[in-house]
């Protein structure tokens, strides 16, 4: 019962921390506001029961990624951004229902191509052992197994295992990918630091 109740209230943060990133005018500022974001949903994750997700959250997103964020704000040395002149409400609104449109015909096209996964497909592993054996699902439940049954067995998808040989073998070159754009982005912010203040 305490889990929904937390995952609201880190829902609750998220979205603040979303907002003040996008309202504050100092770079700085919006980057801590973001910082809040990414904790809370690291803790999302966590009331979700996805402990390595959350962990991996906090290390990379609020960790690392941040750390480059603000080093390239203070490289940078942005000041604070002008105020604007004027509010239109009817281009916010226009925006939220455009958006709201898009992710409508997303979800329809997704739908409809069956590119919408199944939340009742759970990766299974079929054991037919040798001899006796005690097969151990994901939450704890045992079988025991005699030679010449089959044990269809499900598999946790959020294993730390599952996840690093995906990463690493199915995904890598998408990781590395992102590496050397995150590279690039640092390496041309420094070239247009050092061409500013030479």
């Amino acid at each position: 019962m305490l889990e929904p109740f937390l995952f609201f209230v880190f829902a609750v943060f998220a979205v603040a921390g979303s907002l003040g990133m996008l309202i504050s005018r100092s770079p700085v500022n919006s980057a801590l506001w973001m910082v809040q974001t990414m904790l809370a949903i690291a803790c999302i994750y966590l009331t979700l029961n996805a402990a390595f997700i959350g962990v991996v959250q906090i290390l990379v997103y609020a960790g690392a990624i941040m750390v480059l964020f603000l080093f390239v704000i203070m490289l940078l040395n942005l000041e604070e951004m002008p105020r604007l002149s004027q509010f239109s409400w009817l281009r916010a609104g226009a925006f939220v229902g455009g958006v709201a449109v898009l992710a409508l015909l997303l979800t329809a096209v997704a739908s409809s191509a069956d590119l919408v996964p199944d939340p009742t497909d759970v990766p299974v592993v079929v054991v037919d052992p040798a001899g006796p054996a005690v097969v151990e699902g994901p939450a704890g439940d045992a079988v025991a197994v005699e030679p010449g049954e089959v044990a269809v067995v499900p598999v946790d998808p959020t294993s730390v295992e599952r996840l690093g040989v995906a990463l690493l073998t199915k995904h890598a070159f998408s990781l590395e990918i992102i590496g050397a754009l995150l590279l690039a982005a640092t390496i041309g912010s420094v070239l247009l630091a050092k061409k500013r203040f030479v």
